[in-house]
């Protein structure tokens, strides 16, 4: 069914108040799926993914690419890095031919949208399913992977790249991590009105994509105590879990967390848990 045939009442998510943490350059794209839902996105973007100082290491690597067999994309915002740094170079995008490309979810659309081809994209939206992709492919151990990085500024560096080159270390993978970009938090006093809304408790949802959002919320918040009956939703697993060990409670966990979509149909469904899943597509 169409949402936007729907009276705005009969959405699912009408009138709801959803605070979103994700980057401004992801909150518009998350935002436009709330309203669809008949939902109020509240953006309070706790990070900003922006352009590094120098780019020397990502640079020496580009103009050596050849030396890497597969090149493995965890996020759109290294995806645009690294083309950004390409044409910066005047580096023709036919010096990717003899390289694998991997990327995660919806952000391997990007590399189709400019012409280039995946090896594979892993059926889990996720670093962790990369390494299980990557685990199944014979003499892996004898291949060169670059990967890559944000380079993390203000915040606890959350564990999941960590853990990803952990993973590729295991498989005997030659491993080049190297910063595309740059996370950093955002300053509380940005958002005066949407904390205080959060004291207010005006806010129904808090929806975090990532752990460094969650990383970044706790900083603004501080001291805050979160409203017992804001809902707490989490794209996936991952983030899910880092929520809780910072304490947090979660009441939702998105199952499809390779796009925005999935992950407000997940809100959805548990607002509205007599609803089937197909009903708001």
């Amino acid at each position: 069914m169409n949402n936007s045939l729907l009276a705005t009442k009969n959405l699912p998510l009408y009138g709801r108040r959803i605070l979103i943490t994700a980057p401004r350059n992801y909150a518009a794209r998350f935002a436009t799926e709330i309203i669809n839902y008949g939902g109020i996105p509240i953006i309070m973007s706790t990070i900003e993914t922006c352009y590094l100082s120098s780019y020397e290491k990502l640079d020496q690597c580009l103009q050596t690419i050849h030396q890497f067999d597969y090149i493995a994309f965890t996020s759109r915002n290294g995806i645009n890095a690294f083309i950004h740094r390409l044409q910066a170079l005047n580096i023709s995008l036919s010096c990717l031919d003899n390289c694998k490309l991997i990327a995660i979810g919806k952000d391997a659309q990007r590399l189709e949208e400019i012409g280039l081809k995946l090896a594979f994209i892993p059926q889990e939206a996720s670093p962790k399913g990369i390494i299980l992709t990557l685990a199944k492919i014979p003499n892996i151990h004898q291949k060169n992977i670059l990967v890559p990085i944000p380079k993390v500024i203000g915040i606890p560096e959350p564990d999941i790249i960590p853990n990803f080159i952990q993973g590729l270390e295991k498989l005997g993978i030659k491993i080049t991590p190297v910063d595309a970009y740059q996370t950093r938090c955002l300053e509380g006093c940005l958002y005066e009105v949407e904390i205080d809304l959060i004291k207010q408790e005006k806010i129904d949802i808090i929806a975090f994509s990532s752990t460094a959002e969650v990383e970044g919320f706790l900083q603004m918040v501080n001291k805050i105590k979160i409203p017992q009956q804001s809902i707490i939703a989490c794209f996936g697993p991952y983030t899910a879990n880092n929520a809780k060990k910072l304490g947090l409670r979660v009441d939702i966990i998105a199952k499809d967390y390779s796009s925005f979509s999935g992950f407000v149909q997940a809100i959805a469904e548990y607002l509205s848990p007599s609803q089937s899943t197909g009903i708001y597509a």
